[in-house]
């Protein structure tokens, strides 16, 4: 059988965007397969028939440059938006790229290409406290995506909590678009990367911009605060605020009334499909990352990691790692392609600086302490923290365990809402389980495609392997 093309690149985000078009200018003969309308990831979200109102260079840092990229991509290569990717396994000598194309009446599509490019970013960690499944408290990223998708400020009065950098820009963003936003509280102290100086010098002036326009908003920023509940009937009417301690235990607290918890502690990469495909998987602080050489090559042949699929880092590491993969790709193709160690040391700059990032603004154990029995711990099937603790005094030693005991995961989001508490709830290492289906897919779709005899993989197969090169 021969391939449909040299490269399939999996997500639109910068990542894979610079991946695809590195690789289409080297000759590669390239597709791009992306779930959303448009191109742009969570970074660069837009409304699909583009902005109605206001000034989108507002929103979206480097904009005009991605969408030149997308432009010079589009005239190259194909690019294939409303393309659900569910599966990518071997057939033969090419990967079979398996996806679901449409919006309300989706069609199978499979497409075969020698390597593929795994992109798919992250997603947000949430963290449970009771009254977290109230109409009105969201994840920091999605508040952030209504904003950039649909120019829709989720609320009227407005706080937004977590930990890490991206609280700056969600608060300073729906205070610029109309929000009253009350406060932006950080769990951690708010001077995280002071014991790196030298790394955050580069981007000082970016942290200057975001704190001259939450002044100018009048929004307070606050360290050592956390929202550890909410409260209301049928609504969001008002949050607890804790100061805590340097575990993240309360000290004191006070009540704040809104009608919107915009809430994130951090972001979890995304690699289902990377899992599925047998890639080696390395804790990084705590979180899933596939495991990546130089040049991005996975341990498994013909398959490329770039972006938050490696280790959370931001928009501009992600596009560079895209076109360090895009030239490995192209060179173990046949195609010639010179060394780039400009390109390198960039990457290990801006990498750094990721790692100073997550060492910074770890998510401390003292959370857990904010829960009582009844909080909702996965909030799809409704399963309470008794629930939990009820099957660890079973005996379940692990996270699928409590699963199996309790469905917690099993639900529509499959466990990216809740799988992260689970797992520090049963004191888990790094519970990676290998899915045969990466996104909802019909079971008439899935019959069309019957799993080869003689191929090993099933729907679990557990862990994935913790060995492999590290970049």
């Amino acid at each position: 059988m021969t391939p449909d093309y040299d490269l399939a690149v999996v997500g639109g985000g910068p990542a894979g965007v610079a991946g695809a078009l590195t690789a289409s200018l080297a000759g590669l003969g390239v597709v791009l397969l992306d779930s959303a309308a448009r191109l742009g990831g969570q970074y660069f979200r837009r409304p699909a028939d583009g902005f109605r109102a206001g000034r989108p260079g507002a929103l979206h840092h480097g904009l005009d440059r991605f969408a030149r990229q997308c432009d010079r991509l589009a005239a190259r290569a194909d690019v294939l938006t409303g393309h659900r990717v569910w599966s990518v396994e071997r057939e033969g000598s090419a990967l079979a790229v398996r996806c679901a194309e449409g919006d309300r009446e989706e069609r199978p599509r499979t497409i075969t290409a020698r390597g593929v490019l795994v992109a798919t970013g992250a997603y947000d960690r949430p963290l449970p406290f009771p009254g977290w499944d109230l109409p009105g408290v969201i994840t920091a990223g999605g508040a952030q995506a209504l904003l950039k998708g649909d120019l829709v400020v989720a609320g009227s009065r407005v706080v937004v909590a977590g930990t890490g950098p991206f609280l700056l820009p969600v608060a300073a963003g729906l205070a610029a678009a109309g929000a009253h936003v009350l406060g932006a509280y950080e769990a951690g102290g708010r001077l995280g990367l002071a014991a790196h100086p030298f790394l955050a010098a580069g981007r000082a002036a970016e942290a200057l911009g975001y704190g001259l326009r939450l002044a100018r908003h009048r929004v307070p920023y606050r360290g050592r605060r956390a929202v550890v509940e909410a409260h209301g009937d049928d609504r969001l009417t008002h949050v607890t605020i804790a100061r805590l301690d340097r575990d993240w235990r309360p000290v004191s607290t006070r009540t704040v009334e809104c009608d919107t918890l915009a809430c994130g502690y951090g972001f979890i990469p995304r690699i289902d499909l990377l899992v599925q495909l047998g890639c080696a998987v390395r804790d990084d602080h705590g979180d899933p990352a596939v495991v990546v050489d130089a040049g991005m090559r996975t341990g498994v042949p013909g398959v490329y990691a770039a972006g938050e699929t490696t280790g959370v880092g931001g928009a501009l590491l992600a596009e560079v790692e895209g076109r360090i993969a895009g030239r490995a790709a192209a060179a173990d193709l046949g195609r010639r392609v010179p060394p780039d160690p400009v390109l390198s040391r960039r990457r290990d700059r801006m990498a750094a600086f990721a790692r100073a990032l997550r060492q910074a603004y770890p998510v401390r154990p003292g959370w857990q302490g904010w829960l009582r029995e009844d909080t909702l711990v996965c909030r799809c099937e409704e399963v309470p923290l008794s629930a939990v603790r009820e099957a660890l005094e079973l005996g379940a030693a692990d996270a699928r365990s409590v699963k199996l005991l309790t469905r917690a995961g099993m639900g529509w989001c499959q466990g990216r809402m809740c799988g992260y508490t689970v797992a520090c709830l049963t004191r888990d290492a790094l519970p990676v389980t290998r899915r045969a289906i990466a996104e909802p897919v019909r079971l008439g779709d899935l019959a069309a495609w019957p799993r080869p005899a003689d191929d090993p993989a099933s729907p679990d197969d557990g862990p994935a392997s913790p060995e492999g090169r590290s970049r």
